[in-house]
């Protein structure tokens, strides 16, 4: 009798595991870096190794879009949940003394990303990025608890959690570009000089996720929130407007300007449709982030599209009229 229990439990724990297996998600992965305040001329006139380097190795345009707002907050979670900042709902830039938290009105792709089983992180260098931790979605998580710190600490975080296991999906954010400009100016000397930091800051984290587990799987982007003239940013200002968007991964065409398409203009709320196209993710209806389809080989791209049915599959963002 004790034996046909017993024999019935491990029965039970294996099929439950065959079960969980079928439920793994698929091997791939995807990292997103964003360098806050980086302007796309800025960075094409540092001493940035790191992400020249990237833009021979992967698909890029130095005209992509960031939201029409062009500050940091409303930005960054449009990048995350693929939403404009009127869908969203995160609108301001700066910490409120609300009584309880407020989240994005759509979810995030964190929040999609642990549904589906996937590992997710995020380090961030400025506090107010706890809009973006909703409970329950992301795994390892870093906020500061001051406003902001410099890229050398978000670093060391960022360290901290690839040493302890990649996520998944994982999303750093360097700010000190963005205090930089405030502080001494976009495209002044000392700006440049925290690019070439950021970028080193950028090779150390790609070399250590390397180092961990490999990236034939890993989709990278790197990406800003917005620009700058002068000391500020902000909307309607095309400087504050322009972004820059690296695309790299096994998969990724190599040496692609994205400016060949004519009729292609990327916005800042595709990194998330591209993440979610390529973690295999079925984001809601209606949303203005489109993946970008040209950045991958054509038979990866048919690969994927084989697993969405006919009436999810994505269509490649294009030309679109001006938000409002």
């Amino acid at each position: 009798m004790i034996y046909r229990i017993l024999r019935s439990y491990v029965l039970f724990l294996l099929l439950s595991g065959a079960a969980l297996a079928q439920n793994v998600p698929a091997r791939h992965r995807v990292l997103i870096i964003s360098v806050d305040g980086l302007r796309p001329d800025v960075m094409l006139r540092a001493n940035a190794p790191i992400l020249h380097g990237l833009l021979e190795r992967g698909s890029f345009t130095m005209w992509a879009q960031t939201t029409a707002v062009s500050v940091t907050l409303p930005s960054h979670v449009s990048m995350l949940t693929g939403a404009r900042p009127q869908i969203h709902q995160i609108e301001w830039n700066h910490d409120l003394p609300l009584s309880e938290p407020i989240y994005p009105k759509v979810p995030t792709l964190f929040e999609l990303a642990h549904k589906a089983g996937y590992t997710t992180g995020m380090v961030a260098g400025k506090d107010k990025f706890a809009v973006l931790n909703k409970p329950g979605t992301i795994d390892s998580v870093f906020i500061p608890k001051e406003d902001a710190i410099p890229d050398e600490q978000v670093l060391e975080q960022a360290m901290k959690v690839i040493e302890y296991g990649p996520p998944q999906v994982l999303f750093i954010h360097l700010p000190q570009v963005d205090h930089v400009g405030h502080a001494l100016g976009w495209g002044s000397s000392e700006q440049l000089a925290a690019i070439a930091y950021a970028d080193s800051c950028i090779g150390k984290i790609l070399d250590a996720i390397r180092a961990k587990d490999g990236d034939d799987d890993r989709l990278t982007i790197i990406s800003a929130d917005h620009g700058g003239a002068g000391k500020n940013h902000g909307a309607d200002d095309v400087r504050s407007r322009n972004i820059p968007w690296i695309a790299v991964g096994a998969t990724v065409r190599r040496g692609l300007d994205l400016t060949s398409y004519e009729n292609l203009t990327i916005r800042t709320e595709d990194t998330f449709a591209t993440a979610c196209y390529w973690l295999d993710l079925k984001p809601q209806a209606g949303l203005d982030g489109k993946p970008v389809l040209q950045v991958f080989e054509p038979k990866d791209q048919q690969l994927l599209t084989d697993t969405s049915s006919p009436a999810t599959q994505p269509v490649a963002s294009s030309a679109r009229s001006e938000q409002k």
